[in-house]
């Protein structure tokens, strides 16, 4: 006799929530048309669900994700590295407390090796027809980001090789939910033939059938909530194997629309705006933003973030800045609008042949129209390179009007984008200190009452 358990799968959603609505119904659509088939259906989520780009994420600290995921009914969930680490110890600590559903997570623990109150490193389910399906999860081995926000990430593969080996006994069905992407996703499936899917996620790839990799299924469905996953899986009840396995995805775009979808989503963005509405400064005058030419908020950020990291000069890409601030108040939400991006401020430690070698990359002409997406920024193009306290006169640099040093160690504050290996490889091997959970937001905020307090009413 054969079983079928239909599983449905969302991943790297981002706060894309112009795209919930059609997701929602969808979902809740298929768990009634189960349910009246007496048909088993599961539902997860591969992690990066919350992203502070959203005025409602942002305003709610991912809460208000959660309780839209509560009104779905998901069967449970893991986290990416947007829950893990652009939250604070605390803000990650309580952000599930409302939870209904599962969060599933092996390789995530706080300082002193305990496992958060939050999760649980597997969860066993039971089918109808009495099959007992063994979920794990494991996220992004970020180690020295995590241990910033005093918590300790286990590297992946060595936390599933544990719980692969307890769950391998006890369960028909073993199912990893994976925000690893697909290169290492491919590799376990090679590891741990024991593993009948894996959900993944992390590198937005797309696998509109799924992919067979020796007998395991692997299914992902891309980002922002633009596709929803769905696999189906037939087992042997006698003999309590898996006979065929299928994927397929559901382009959100082609799906009926949600019933005033429209108002709906507008008003996710004004419950953000409104509950962001928080006033910071009064500017007695405009500050003026240019991605092709200096401009007065560049300055003042690039300023700002030599200054918090204690730097001894700084640069930035005038692109992360959207929009000018208005004479007047300034709320929060003016600083969320300008500066969405989950970037952090960075200091570096590089002698003065290095970091002379950095400053003359960014002179490059194809940085300022160069198109970027992803390492946390939510802009458009980069725009020009912006410096505080840095110049170049013919083939000599100076850090604060001193010739730089070759052998002479200097500090950069910068933004923690440029260290990731796609920008500079001087910043990628060099030592640095990551500021966590601060944002470039939080930063500026901290530069405006600074030079402006005397204007707060």
């Amino acid at each position: 006799m054969l079983e079928t358990i239909h599983i449905y799968h969302t991943n790297d959603i981002h706060s894309h929530l112009e795209n919930w609505p059609r997701i929602r119904d969808f979902l809740m659509n298929k768990k009634m048309v189960h349910r009246d088939h007496r048909e088993d259906c599961f539902l997860f989520d591969i992690g990066d669900h919350v992203d502070r780009w959203h005025p409602f994420t942002e305003a709610t600290i991912g809460k208000g994700n959660i309780g839209l995921m509560n009104a779905v009914g998901y069967t449970a969930a893991t986290i990416g590295n947007n829950e893990g680490i652009t939250l604070s110890h605390q803000e990650l600590d309580s952000l599930y407390s409302d939870a209904d559903f599962d969060l599933i997570l092996a390789n995530v623990y706080d300082n002193k090796m305990n496992r958060p109150n939050w999760t649980v490193p597997h969860q066993i389910y039971h089918s109808k027809g009495g099959l007992k399906i063994g979920v794990t999860a494991v996220t992004a081995y970020f180690q020295q980001l995590y241990e910033l926000l005093e918590w300790h990430v286990e590297e992946p593969f060595k936390e599933l090789h544990s719980q692969v080996k307890e769950l391998k006994e006890q369960v028909d069905v073993l199912i990893l939910l994976s925000h690893l992407g697909i290169h290492d996703d491919e590799k376990i499936a090679t590891l741990f033939p024991e593993i009948d899917l894996i959900l993944g996620g992390h590198t937005h790839h797309i696998l509109e059938k799924g992919k067979l990799v020796d007998r395991t299924l692997l299914a992902a469905a891309g980002k922002h909530g633009k596709f929803i996953g769905h696999v189906k899986l037939e087992v042997d009840l006698d003999k309590k194997i898996v006979t065929d396995k299928q994927a397929q995805l559901n382009e959100t775009a082609k799906l009926p629309p949600s019933q005033n979808e429209k108002e709906e989503i507008a008003d996710f963005y004004e419950k953000g705006r409104k509950l962001l509405f928080q006033e910071i400064v009064r500017l007695p005058e405009s500050l003026s933003v240019e991605w092709f030419k200096e401009s007065q908020l560049t300055v003042l950020l690039c300023e700002a973030i030599e200054e918090w990291c204690d730097a001894d000069c700084a640069f930035i890409n005038a692109g992360l800045l959207l929009d000018h601030l208005e004479k007047g108040m300034v709320t929060k939400y003016e600083l969320h609008k300008i500066l969405p991006h989950p970037i952090n401020p960075c200091l570096i430690e590089l002698n003065g042949r290095d970091l002379h070698s950095v400053i003359l990359q960014t002179l490059d002409p194809k940085w300022p129209k160069l198109e970027l997406k992803g390492l946390g920024f939510r802009g458009t193009i980069l725009g020009n390179f912006v410096y505080n306290n840095i110049s170049i006169e013919g083939s000599d640099m100076y850090i604060k009007d001193q010739k730089v040093q070759s052998n002479k160690m200097y500090k950069l504050g910068t933004i923690d984008m440029y260290t990731f290996g796609h920008f500079f490889p001087e910043l990628y091997l060099a030592d640095k200190k990551y500021f966590l959970p601060e944002f470039l937001r939080d930063v500026m905020e901290w530069k405006l009452k600074k030079e402006y307090k005397s204007e707060k009413q």
